[in-house]
């Protein structure tokens, strides 16, 4: 049994992908349901797989628990408890499971063909599926009204977030190598 510590260079480096989520959340579009279009999911995804799944959950919960403690973190310079248990939240509230899956395809995954793929995809469902049902919950809403305020607008720039994410993350990890990914 190991005794396996955090370092330095850890702890830099999830504080760095934490601020660059804050950063990149106040890019937001406002939609007209209340769910705004951020770059939280591509700063998310990145952060995933340049620190890989442990790290990038740790990112991203730290990220999370900054926001609710009124840390004008979240988009829109906002924060606070509210937001997360507000029509939003389960996307905001899901961001470490989401992180975790994808890093967990760069980890274990990615040399098997297509497995760092269906985790990144499995990762933004999940983000999708905890969010709509927050809203449905929340907003009283249907499902249909929830899949259309919440993820059918989101599809295309979904898939163009994730892919770039994917790519600058990939070609970020490689650079860094085992200085954050060990």
């Amino acid at each position: 049994m190991t005794n396996k510590r955090i370092s330095t260079s850890d702890i830099c480096a999830i504080a760095l992908c934490t601020a660059v989520i804050a950063v990149m959340a106040q890019i937001s579009v406002p939609m007209p349901m209340g769910v705004p279009m951020t770059m939280q999911t591509f700063a998310i995804t990145l952060t995933a797989v340049v620190l890989g799944s442990k790290k990038g959950a740790v990112a991203s919960l730290i990220y999370v628990l900054l926001g609710s403690t009124g840390l004008p973190v979240l988009a829109g310079f906002t924060g606070g408890i509210q937001y997360l248990a507000g029509p939003t939240g389960g996307f905001l509230i899901s961001f470490p499971i989401m992180a975790y899956m994808i890093g967990l395809g760069v980890d274990k995954f990615r040399h098997i063909k297509g497995g760092f793929i269906l985790c990144l995809i499995a990762g933004t469902i999940v983000n999708y599926i905890i969010g709509v049902i927050m809203f449905c919950i929340l907003m009283d809403s249907s499902l249909i009204t929830a899949f259309t305020a919440c993820v059918l607008p989101f599809i295309p720039t979904a898939i163009i977030k994730a892919v770039l994410a994917a790519v600058i993350g990939l070609k970020i990890r490689e650079r860094l190598g085992s200085l954050v990914c060990a």
